[in-house]
């Protein structure tokens, strides 16, 4: 049993299905005059279909009922209404689907296991079966990750991990809790806040994503300079195969050979379903602090942040915004239009004031060395509050026949400028061929002491052809990336959309390990076929 179960109910019953979440963000008026004026050329309204079109489900009674044996009747279901609620992520293309009049490719049943061996039970009759599984958490992907995709197989199920929800255990001694992987962002952080520990890992999908999304994706929160990736804060895993399981991580630190749970961090499902997750935990923080700082421009306010990083300051949350991100984040949130220069935030904590006072104070030292200008707790104030705002603003740009969307990469502070100049080059020139001439935001999200994060948003007005409008602009900034040295994703994961590009990063025979290892596993490739493995 449990330990303790969340009380609130499931991110499904909460999010349209064709939309990020279930309110669309309003435009301020000042957003709306200041993407009038920047962006030229005729934008393309997309509009919302009211009811959708789903392809039938292709599964016949005797697989229903050997699902149902595995997992009760009431939690298997070909309902559409359930369905349309599993029909991919979020990305761009994934919302842009959604508003298509065309049949939509559905998952043939969606099945909610309850528990491990549930999931197990549920592997075993679908590889028997030939039935390809996706495994689905919050079903925020961004980069094809949660596609129903059959594959080579006559049929697919959403593997909804939603019952799992709870903390299985707490360790207090050794600041460790171990959840059900379908735990999403919040219920985590309440069943935690009972006994006064945090997480601490907040990405912008925290209200929607599950715990088990964020280990398959290695997904890094906007705290991760004061809490770390995802990746840094797993201590144990529990995995269910197609062949059996696997309990991974039972010390600290070990050297009985390579670490099997990196297999399965990034792994996206296409090894096997993650279904539990053992965390590292802090004390829920006694104090917060805040400040904003300007810098004169990007590489003033990169170089600041390359120093107070290797000497090692450590605020909770660090972002560093371009000159065009300042200046439309300034006007979306109706303050500091008259911000000059580059906006950097922070966040600092500590067990009281004088800890997360010292922080702030070091790391103010170290920028005023770097010609900045304090700006006071305001705009990192203004940040927090609406930090899981923004991606809801998509759904609101394409009723306006604007795009929006967003990437992401890394590389070390050598190379972040040039990589920067070729990402946003790159975006440029493929929408403005197009005859729609983009805003290209940037800021560094993450920092390392070897370098750092930079996240990209483009805004531009829709074609009469969307998808392939973005499929062109994200292609040529993938390669722009992978010729100036950075990732193809630093904490989206790869799943089908980076996939064409793995192997320019890894190497032919990291691709053919990632191969053996889901021969392996998964030898009848049941598990979420086209994601991460080419």
């Amino acid at each position: 049993m449990p330990l303790t179960s969340p009380s609130f109910p499931a991110p499904r019953a909460r999010s349209d299905w064709d939309a990020w979440g279930t309110e669309s963000a309003r435009l301020p008026a000042a957003a709306k005059a200041l993407i009038a004026t920047l962006l030229p050329g005729k934008a393309h309204p997309v509009p919302r279909v009211e009811i959708p079109i789903l392809t039938p489900s292709r599964l016949d009674d005797a697989d229903l009922a050997a699902l149902r044996a595995a997992v009760g009747a009431e939690h298997v279901t070909c309902d559409d209404a359930v369905r349309a609620l599993h029909l991919g992520g979020k990305s761009t293309p994934d919302l842009l689907h959604r508003r298509s009049a065309e049949p939509q490719s559905a998952p043939d049943a969606v099945v909610s296991p309850a528990s491990h061996g549930d999931v197990l039970a549920v592997l075993r009759v679908c590889d028997e079966a030939g039935i390809a599984v996706v495994p689905f958490g919050g079903g925020t992907s961004v980069v094809g990750g949660v596609d129903p995709d059959a594959g080579a197989h006559r049929a697919v199920v959403a593997l909804d991990l939603v019952r799992t929800a709870a903390l299985l255990d707490l360790d207090g001694a050794s600041l460790l809790a171990t959840f059900g992987a379908g735990t999403t962002g919040p219920q985590a952080e309440e069943l935690l806040a009972a006994h006064g520990y945090t997480l601490g890992h907040f990405p912008q999908s925290f209200l929607y994503a599950s715990l088990g999304g964020f280990a398959a994706t290695r997904s890094s929160g906007q705290a991760s300079r004061g809490y770390g990736r995802f990746d840094d804060v797993v201590h144990a895993l529990r995995v269910a195969t197609p062949v059996g399981e696997l309990d991974l991580g039972r010390a600290p630190a070990s050297a009985a050979g390579p670490d099997l749970r990196q297999l399965f961090l990034g792994s996206e499902g296409a090894f096997g379903v993650l279904t539990e997750v053992t965390v590292r935990i802090k004390p829920v923080p006694a104090a917060t602090q805040y400040e904003a700082w300007t810098f004169p421009d990007f590489a003033a306010g990169a170089a600041a942040f390359r120093d107070a990083t290797q000497r090692g300051i450590r605020p909770t949350v660090l972002r560093l915004s371009d000159e065009t991100e300042t200046k439309v984040n300034a006007t979306l949130g109706g303050h500091f239009t008259r911000l000059k220069g580059c906006l950097a935030i922070a966040t600092f904590e500590g067990t009281d004031d004088a800890e997360a006072g010292a922080t702030r104070a070091a790391l103010g030292a170290v920028f005023a060395r770097h010609g900045t200008r304090s700006r006071g707790e305001d705009p990192a104030r203004s940040w927090e509050r609406g930090r899981y705002a923004s991606p809801a603003l998509r759904d609101t740009l394409l009723d306006s026949g604007i795009l929006a969307e967003t990437l992401e990469t890394a590389t070390t502070w050598a190379r972040l400028a040039e990589l920067k100049a070729a990402v946003t080059s790159a975006l440029t020139d493929s929408l403005a061929a197009d005859g729609t001439k983009p805003i290209v935001l940037c800021h560094i999200s993450h920092v390392y002491p070897a370098g750092a994060s930079l996240y990209f948003t483009v805004i531009a007005t829709l074609t009469t052809d969307p998808e392939a409008q973005w499929r062109r602009a994200k292609d040529a900034a993938s390669r722009a990336i992978g010729d100036a040295g950075g990732t193809i994703t630093h904490h989206h994961a790869v799943g089908r959309d980076h996939k064409p590009f793995l192997e320019a990063e890894i190497g032919p025979l990291g691709i053919a390990v990632l191969r053996a290892v889901k021969a392996e596993l998964d030898p009848r490739g049941i598990m979420n076929p086209g994601a991460l493995v080419p």
